[in-house]
C-alpha cells in the first residue's frame, strides 16, 4: 500500500514539472491569471479535478 502511494506521488510530481519543464514563461503566466479569477470559480474547477481523478482511480481499480 505504501509503494503503491510512493508511485502517485512520484506520477503526479513527472505530470507536475512537465509544463515548468517546457514552458516556465507561459506556465507563470498562467499561474498569473489564476488570481484573476473568482474564487468559485476556482472551487468548482477544483472539484472537477477532484471528481475526475476519482473516477479515473475507480475505473483504473475495476
Amino acid at each position: 500500500m505504501f509503494g503503491e502511494l510512493l508511485i502517485v506521488l512520484g506520477v503526479v510530481l513527472i505530470v507536475e514539472g512537465v509544463p515548468w519543464f517546457l514552458s516556465p514563461r507561459r506556465t507563470k503566466r498562467m499561474l498569473s491569471e489564476l488570481f484573476r479569477m473568482n474564487d468559485n470559480t476556482l472551487r468548482a474547477l477544483g472539484l472537477v479535478f477532484m471528481l475526475a481523478g476519482l473516477l479515473i482511480v475507480y475505473l483504473a481499480r475495476k
